[in-house]
């Protein structure tokens, strides 16, 4: 099954109908921050000092005080949307795999932004920066991502940490970061992500797994390989060592959870058979992907 096919598109022209309806009012044409500078919309008032422009003088203002004083006004620029896929190994597992999942999120994410005019960059990743798509503007450009996503070639152990410094210290303007990935890692999660918050972007996870790994149907003699170091273990699997497993794998999303909580960070836990357009609403409620 092709990955972005005609029903594909219906969904996605129907979640950008949704995001523009439900946020009437809230979400204008574009992800917008704001700094004083000479825009329309007033901000604030502070003294004249030598240099300042005569033309934002409050002349009101002087004639009761008898002080110069400027009226400062909000100037409006445009906040980009990083897409950070991971395409490492691990990510090819399940059915539908990961990545899969994870590059049709992407693709949906992404098309919204377009149509809202909104800058976006899709990037991915495994143990450094494996492939990085211009950015694109309006929503005619998402062939171009779909073009982009279908080409990957996954592969590598992951390095979360290594990937978004090199990234990010490339004179990078602030953003909303998207991070795409089951998050095995073996420094850990928070790594990577700690990067993305030393640079001062707006953070979302969705963190990605599969029913395999959530709930695997293992018994017996196994040798376990890991996919991405190829290190392999024998193992006598039992019903106590699943629920052990199943206890620590719970534990690793509650923690992951637990961090984003602490650092106000966006974040969703899926499996690959939950449809996707289900997630991107959820998305949405957490007000945090368009603003």
């Amino acid at each position: 099954m092709p990955l972005f096919d005609d029903e594909f598109l219906k969904k996605l022209e129907y979640l950008s109908i949704i995001s523009k309806r439900v946020f009437a009012g809230h979400f204008k044409a574009e992800r917008r921050a704001r700094r004083h500078g000479t825009g329309v919309e007033f901000a604030d008032y502070r003294a004249y000092v030598a240099g300042d422009d005569f033309r934002h003088l409050d002349w009101k203002a002087y004639l009761r005080l008898n002080k110069l004083i400027l009226r400062l006004f909000e100037e409006e620029e445009d906040l980009p949307i990083y897409f950070f896929v991971d395409t490492s190994q691990s990510m090819t597992y399940g059915s539908p795999s990961k990545l899969d999942y994870a590059r049709r999120i992407a693709a949906a994410l992404c098309y919204i932004g377009l149509a809202n005019l909104d800058r976006a960059y899709v990037v991915t990743y495994a143990d450094k920066i494996r492939s990085e798509l211009p950015p694109q503007r309006g929503k005619g450009r998402i062939f171009k991502v779909f073009r982009f996503l279908e080409d990957v070639t996954p592969g590598g152990e992951t390095n979360a940490r290594e990937a978004f410094k090199t990234y990010c210290t490339e004179a990078r303007r602030r953003g909303l970061a998207v991070v795409i990935s089951d998050f095995m890692d073996p420094a850990g999660f928070q790594n990577g992500i700690d990067i993305l918050r030393h640079f001062r972007h707006d953070i979302f996870v969705i963190q990605v797994t599969s029913h395999e790994e959530v709930a695997p149907v293992l018994k017996g003699e196994l040798v376990l390989v890991d996919s991405e170091s190829n290190l392999s273990r024998e193992i006598t699997v039992t019903p106590g060592v699943l629920a052990a497993y199943r206890a620590e794998f719970a534990r690793f999303g509650e923690e992951f959870e637990a961090y984003c909580a602490k650092y106000q960070l966006g974040y969703l836990r899926t499996v690959t058979d939950y449809p996707f357009e289900e997630l991107v609403l959820k998305v949405f409620r957490q007000g945090r992907f368009l603003k």
